[in-house]
């Protein structure tokens, strides 16, 4: 019973890595791409509100949800494994 939670930690620890990793590098490209757009096409105005507002937009997007798959994901892997090498 210990190693079964001693695996349920590590892995929750190695997925809020990973979860955490993802999260960033996504934030990371959504602005470059926003201070590109506002290089290429806008040009006028507030260059700051402009990205803020467009990060603002991703935040609320399928796409940042889309990242928490992480922990669903392995979690239903690992379950359907365990399943099928006990009941099957």
């Amino acid at each position: 019973m210990i190693a079964l939670f001693r695996f349920l930690v590590l892995g929750f620890v190695a997925m809020t890595v990973v979860y955490i990793s993802l999260s960033l590098y996504s934030r990371a490209v959504r602005r470059e791409k926003l201070e590109q757009e506002w290089d290429d096409e806008v040009g006028e105005g507030d260059r700051e509100l402009f990205i803020r507002e467009g990060l603002e937009e991703y935040d609320r997007s399928l796409r940042r949800k889309l990242i928490l798959g992480v922990y669903v994901v392995p979690a239903i892997l690992v379950g359907t494994i365990v399943y099928i090498i006990n009941y099957m």
